[in-house]
């Protein structure tokens, strides 16, 4: 059970988080948090786990309680018995550096017997369809399989209470499907879940409520049947995704005549696993192409190659009808990790914008510009690392946009977006597109992949 009362939370330095909540979770329910980036799901969830006020710093007004306890007087170490987490990024929750023994974190600390410990171990991991991984090092992994390494992790001490931040954020639809299945799993032992999510699809016959959140504050809360009797419009103004599961579009591959960016033979070896060979690839200005496949296929991987981040175990990267080495790969080309964290060098969003295209009066008017287009104006003055997630990812994509690169590649960029703001990533890439830049997208959104790819390398196909 869940009870929050009155609840106000502003962080220091006087953001408010969230402004008066009041929420009830019955033991066993599961409740879906949703609404536009920095609407204050984060927040929530970071309260109900005890990580706010004790880690995230702020003024806390209200009650705050999980199964009969106060959560900001609970020890830290019984808050983690109580309450399993699965945080957007899920590299922040690794305390190990081999996946069984990540797994098994929780319920040894939690002084299980050993062989309880091993059996819960390997339950989990087949759960998570993560036993062909099992023995790589966890840095090797996908961010989808290091994903579904953090769901795993809860899943094993099997707490009462479980809050999940954009859980499928890095998941191929199969891995959505073993969570949704995991979830209904836990709703039948009677777990209590708040899952902040923005793909709504997964959760179809899984959830109880809806609560949408607006500037901080609950603005109206909504049945499994209500939600999925919205009309499309209805549905965008609030900002949310489509309910019910989106097919995946029919793309073709991309075709032109003169590749910006191609491979000759690519292949790729990690830690003694071989990801893919012998790739022979064609990217053109004008078009926007979607780098799609399975967990752990390799999509990152190629598109950190592609951009000289990376090195391939074999064959040729040409940009430009020149053979490019990685340090003159990363002058043309720019690439957007899934990963803001490690992307942001300034103290502003505006510095942010500035630091790769200078300080002149036109680029000036440009940031300007795209910081309005993707509703980043108002904290332009912000330090990026006080934006939400969905934020940040939107100037992870604005700065790429004002780079001066030619060929343009972006890992998730949908991760922790709205519908709204999905739709606006997606006109800001085909506007690249139409001005003859190359645009990849590595993706498993397929709503995106719908309102702006134009062709698709599958590398699950290839």
């Amino acid at each position: 059970m869940i009870r929050l009362e009155h609840v106000t939370f502003r962080y220091e330095g006087g953001d408010y988080g969230v402004t008066d909540i009041s929420l009830h979770v019955p033991q066993g329910a599961c409740v879906v948090l949703c609404g536009a980036s920095g609407c204050g799901k984060t927040t929530l969830t970071r309260l109900i786990n005890g990580l706010a006020p004790r880690f995230y710093r702020g003024e806390l007004e209200g009650s705050v309680v999980v199964g009969g306890e106060e959560v900001p007087s609970t020890p830290s170490w019984e808050m983690s018995a109580r309450v399993g987490s699965v945080f957007q990024d899920p590299k922040s929750q690794f305390f190990s550096s081999e996946l069984p023994g990540e797994v098994a974190f929780a319920c040894e600390n939690l002084g299980m017997h050993q062989d309880e410990v091993r059996h819960r171990t390997d339950a989990s991991i087949a759960a998570m369809a993560l036993d062909c991984v099992r023995d790589h090092p966890l840095d090797v992994l996908s961010s989808g399989e290091k994903q579904r390494v953090a769901i795993a992790s809860v899943y094993a001490p099997a707490p009462k209470t479980l809050v999940f931040d954009e859980p499928t954020a890095n998941l191929d639809a199969e891995g959505a499907r073993r969570l949704a299945h995991i979830v209904r799993h836990f709703k039948d032992e009677g777990v209590t879940q708040v899952i902040a999510e923005h793909r709504l699809a997964w959760l179809d016959g899984v959830a109880d409520r809806y609560i949408h959140l607006e500037n901080g504050r609950i603005l109206e809360e909504f049945t499994p049947d209500t939600v999925r009797s919205m009309g499309v419009g209805e549905r965008r103004r609030r900002g949310l995704r489509s309910p019910t599961p989106v097919c995946k579009p029919e793309l073709p591959p991309p075709r032109g005549e003169s590749p910006s960016i191609h491979t000759v033979e690519l292949s790729c070896k990690r830690s003694k696993r071989i990801i893919w060979e012998g790739l022979n690839l064609r990217f053109y200005p004008g078009r926007v192409t979607a780098i799609t496949g399975s967990n752990g296929v390799g999509k990152t991987t190629l598109g950190t190659i592609l951009a000289g981040l990376s090195r391939p175990s074999g064959g040729t990267v040409f940009v430009g009808g020149k053979k490019l080495r990685g340090a003159q790969r990363r002058k043309s080309v720019w690439f957007c990790s899934n990963d803001t964290g490690t992307q942001f060098f300034t103290n502003s969003v505006a510095d942010e914008l500035l630091l790769d295209a200078g300080l002149t009066d036109e680029t000036m008017g440009r940031t300007r510009a795209t910081l309005k287009r993707l509703g980043l104006y108002e904290f332009r003055e912000a330090h990026p690392a006080a934006l939400s997630g969905g934020q940040r990812q939107r100037l992870a994509v604005a700065c790429a946009l004002l780079s001066n690169r030619k060929v343009l590649i972006f890992d998730e960029p949908t991760s922790g977006l709205d519908d709204t703001n999905m739709e606006i990533v997606a006109q800001e890439l085909a506007a690249a597109a139409r001005a003859n830049r190359s645009v990849l997208v590595i993706t498993h959104d397929n709503e995106f992949m719908t309102a702006c790819c134009d062709s698709e390398y599958c590398l699950d196909d290839l």
